[in-house]
């Protein structure tokens, strides 16, 4: 009853109060926070350790100095921006197979994860190939300076060969993640962190008979836990039971219904990850102008900060999955509920997290770094990370909710916005006009969170997300 309530005030506020919304009686409030949880747990899970296993290896690395920390650091956005039309495709194949999990179309379920199959494999080959052969100038427009350039590309050209077996296992991992089976992912990741851990140790610095290959020994241990888990996820499609499942009899043709379905919610994704990587892209570029100390700073704050982000991408995945579900049995109602509840869900883990990194803020830098200067700027930056959580947390899930909907469009225009438009030139004039130097980036980084939040928030507030047709 309390839900049926607070259901009718939520459309009240929307303007959208209208029939067909409340279709029937809705579940009990703890039901439906078990149903949230039982699917966001595995992948805020997975989320989390992918975090640590990032901290971890900024560890590992960093007892070869300043440069080997930067040379790594300095990869990520190009690796992202190579990965972002698997990212984009991936959005697109867990919004369609949530709806069509709704619908209990498991055929249509099915075509589409072995369409997304095909078009995966296609495009990680090409993208390997080109950051192979072009890592080196990919690198030098990333900012990449020639007092460690060699390092980075040693690691990026590595890191390029585990690209294929990584989207591999992305987009699968997306079909399950829509099915609602967010487990399958959690463990593949889980088995493919322990891999990356295990060989960072022995090949880095050369433990036992294994020889001492530095960064280079953390791109094959990177490329061995991607190999790992794309075999656990080719694995786990084989079970016939499965909701999405290989040994299910279904098309490999690649047609019209299922294709065009795909790119409708894909292609706006796309240009969302392409804007938002490019703008990630030029904010590292001129925080890289600030010198290595501030950019080795900038990179250890990067990795805290993804504790945070982990908690909301793992809410954000149960919310895409459950929105999308229930707008397939044309159940709305239920779909505003669920995103809701995520959004409470992660207001409370914001609290915490932000007090963790308020008290510990010293303890956490000490763990990468013994420079004092490093320690002093990463402590002040965290005070900003803290109150960037609570947005950066809440955008992210609703975010979610947009995406399970179909709504890409809108995520992507938002992402520009904030992402290639905002944050670049707050960061320029904030560091480089103003004077503030680092500070001035990241408060850049919370502004263009907040503009986010604002915007997703009104966007769900509206509800037009709830008629899309997928």
């Amino acid at each position: 009853m309390k839900l049926h309530k607070r259901l009718l005030h939520i459309f009240s506020v929307q303007g959208i109060v209208r029939e067909q919304c409340i279709l029937s009686d809705l579940p009990e409030t703890k039901r439906v926070y078990g149903d949230f949880l039982k699917i966001a747990w595995p992948s805020t899970l997975e989320a989390i350790l992918v975090s640590l296993v990032g901290i971890i290896n900024t560890i590992m690395v960093s007892s070869l100095g300043e440069k080997a920390i930067v040379a790594v650091g300095i990869t990520n956005q190009p690796k992202y921006i190579l990965l972002a039309i698997i990212m984009s495709l991936n959005v697109g194949v867990t919004a369609i197979i949530a709806r069509r999990k709704g619908q209990n179309d498991r055929d249509g379920a099915n075509h589409t994860l072995r369409v997304s199959i095909l078009i995966s494999i296609t495009i990680s080959a090409l993208m390997a190939f080109l950051g192979f052969v072009f890592a080196s100038p990919i690198l030098k427009l990333a900012g990449a300076e020639a007092s460690y350039m060699q390092y980075a590309v040693d690691y990026f050209r590595i890191l390029m060969i585990s690209i294929f077996f990584t989207s591999l296992s992305l987009t699968i991992n997306a079909a399950q993640r829509g099915s609602g089976n967010t487990k399958i992912s959690m463990q593949t990741n889980i088995a493919a962190n322990i891999i990356n851990i295990i060989f960072n140790y022995l090949l880095i610095n050369g433990i036992g008979f294994f020889p001492r290959l530095e960064v280079k020994g953390a791109a094959i241990a990177a490329t061995l836990g991607s190999i790992v888990a794309c075999l656990m996820s080719i694995i786990k499609l084989l079970n016939k039971d499965g909701f999405v499942s290989l040994r299910y009899k279904s098309s490999w043709k690649i047609s019209k219904t299922i294709f065009n379905p795909i790119i409708k919610v894909s292609s706006s994704a796309l240009a969302e990850q392409v804007f938002m990587r490019i703008g990630f892209l030029i904010f590292a570029a001129f925080i890289a102008r600030l010198g290595t100390t501030n950019y080795a700073t900038h990179l250890i704050c990067l990795n805290i900060l993804n504790i945070s982000f982990s908690f909301g991408d793992g809410i954000a995945i149960a919310a895409t999955s459950l929105v999308g579900q229930n707008l397939g049995k044309s159940r709305s109602d239920l779909a505003i509920i669920y995103g809701n509840v995520g959004q409470r869900i992660a207001f409370v883990i914001s609290i915490m997290i932000s007090i963790f990194f308020i008290i510990f803020r010293f303890d956490l830098m000490a763990l990468f770094s013994n420079d004092p200067r490093v320690i002093t700027l990463g402590s002040h930056i965290l005070i900003i990370i803290a109150i960037t959580t609570y947005a950066q947390t809440s955008q992210v899930v609703m975010s979610g909710c947009l995406r399970g909907a179909g709504d890409a469009v809108f995520v992507a225009s938002a992402s520009l916005i904030s992402t290639a438009i905002i944050r670049p030139i707050l960061t320029y004039v904030l560091c480089f006009s103003v004077g503030l130097g680092l500070y001035g980036a990241w408060i850049a980084l919370l502004l263009d969170q907040g503009f986010r939040c604002i915007a997703n928030f009104k966007r769900f507030s509206g509800g037009k997300w709830s008629n899309i047709i997928l």
